[in-house]
């Protein structure tokens, strides 16, 4: 009979073990969006622009937005 009474107080144990490993996992996951969604607030403004299309300089050899008007067309087409 001892042997049951210590089997239900090692069950219990993992049981809340458990709940308590879930609830700080959720926990964590709440947080980490919340400092996801206040990283991409504060960088919104160093996002990427279009450039248009670029052109080769041979001077250089880098690649250079056109001197021409930007080009309407889509990055896939």
């Amino acid at each position: 009979m001892p042997q049951l009474v210590l089997l239900a107080a090692i069950g219990a144990g993992a049981y809340a073990g458990y709940r308590w490993l879930k609830r700080t996992a959720v926990q964590m996951q709440a947080d980490l969006k919340a400092a996801e969604v206040r990283v991409s607030e504060r960088t919104g403004a160093a996002r990427a622009k279009d450039l248009g299309s670029l052109e080769y300089d041979p001077a250089s050899g880098q690649y250079r937005p056109s001197q021409g008007a930007p080009s309407q067309e889509g990055p896939n087409r």
